[in-house]
């Protein structure tokens, strides 16, 4: 036994000795350093990468219903800064979606379920948002201009400091929304919308709201009969709007 760790000390030293090792070992750290470089090179084309899958990803699953992994995709998009001009995700459920400070101009969401979906700062100028559920969403300093939002559920949306210029609210649930600081003097049409319980009403909002046509009713039995009328062409039947 003591011959055997006799020898096995001499092993040790020797090794401990040897250059070869100490270059082995050099050329391991090398190596890493090499393996960190290309990493951080080859960045660039991850990133290209990630962004095709991501546009692939919404352009296959336009023009159906559901998610089909567009709420990741889309959020992805815009947290690396990529624009979304024009995109078409019509009818997909993307509730909850958080694209804060997005460029959507041109966008088409008509019919999406966007419910609690935060817009905060968002561009929607000249958007097609028809029958879109925008439900307790934050459009928080959005600009909405010429957007197209006929027959949206805006119901207890936050439209502080919204841009509304040329906006076509037609039919559009506003009850309980928050209009504070909204620019809304320029608004396209305001006809039949319903603007029941609004929150942080701009001076002459309502005024200007009721002599544009819109409604104020607290429920949906008293509302849908006007709605029905406008849309089959008949004169509108004659109603008291509530207090």
């Amino acid at each position: 036994m003591r011959r055997l760790n006799w020898w096995l000390e001499w092993v040790s030293w020797a090794l401990s000795h040897w250059a070869l090792l100490e270059v082995l070992n050099h050329l391991g750290s090398f190596s890493v350093l090499i393996a960190v470089i290309f990493y951080f090179a080859d960045s660039g084309n991850r990133i290209k990468q990630k962004h095709y899958q991501a546009w692939q990803v919404i352009n296959t699953a336009q023009g159906k219903g559901g998610s089909g992994g567009r709420v990741e995709a889309l959020q992805e998009l815009n947290n690396d800064h990529i624009s979304l001009i024009g995109v078409d995700a019509s009818g997909a459920f993307l509730r909850g979606i958080q694209l804060q400070k997005a460029h959507l101009e041109r966008c088409d969401l008509h019919a999406a379920d966007l419910r609690n979906g935060n817009f905060e700062a968002a561009r929607l100028s000249d958007s097609n948002l028809q029958s879109t559920n925008l439900r307790e969403a934050n459009l928080e300093d959005a600009d909405l201009q010429s957007a197209d939002l006929q027959d949206a559920d805006l119901n207890q949306a936050n439209l502080q400091r919204a841009n509304l210029a040329n906006a076509d609210l037609s039919r559009a649930d506003l009850r309980y929304a928050d209009l504070r600081d909204t620019s809304w003097k320029g608004i396209h049409s305001l006809n039949l919308a319903n603007i029941y319980g609004i929150r942080n009403a701009p001076p002459d909002f309502v005024a200007f709201a009721l002599k544009q046509g819109a409604v104020s009713f607290v429920n949906d039995e008293e509302w849908n009969p006007l709605l029905d009328d406008d849309a089959s062409g008949k004169a509108p039947t004659p109603r008291v709007h509530a207090k």
